[in-house]
């Protein structure tokens, strides 16, 4: 008995591509900015609480604007990384 894969139109398996390199881009925009962000708050010694945490706020509405209905996690990733490293440069807690 031999089973027959689903064959898939040509535009649709490049339409795919397509998306799949997009999501790939904004996830690596969304890398390289957290990156930043996180090298700025950590390395400027001039900024305050309030600038970092704006700084943060910033970065999560970007994020969300990349990636629409991934609030959860985002919450899971980046925003434990971002109170970490705000507790340990404003010595908080």
């Amino acid at each position: 008995m031999e089973v027959q894969g689903a064959e898939q139109p040509d535009g649709e398996h490049n339409e795919r591509k397509d998306t799949n390199k997009e999501e790939a881009r904004r996830l690596r925009r969304l890398q390289v900015m957290m990156s930043m962000v996180m090298s700025v708050i950590s390395q400027d010694p001039d900024m305050t609480l309030e600038e970092a945490a704006e700084m943060a706020a910033n970065a999560r509405r970007a994020a969300l604007s990349m990636f629409p209905d991934k609030e959860l996690a985002y919450d899971l990733i980046y925003r434990p990384r971002l109170q970490r490293l705000m507790n340990e440069r404003f010595r908080l807690q």
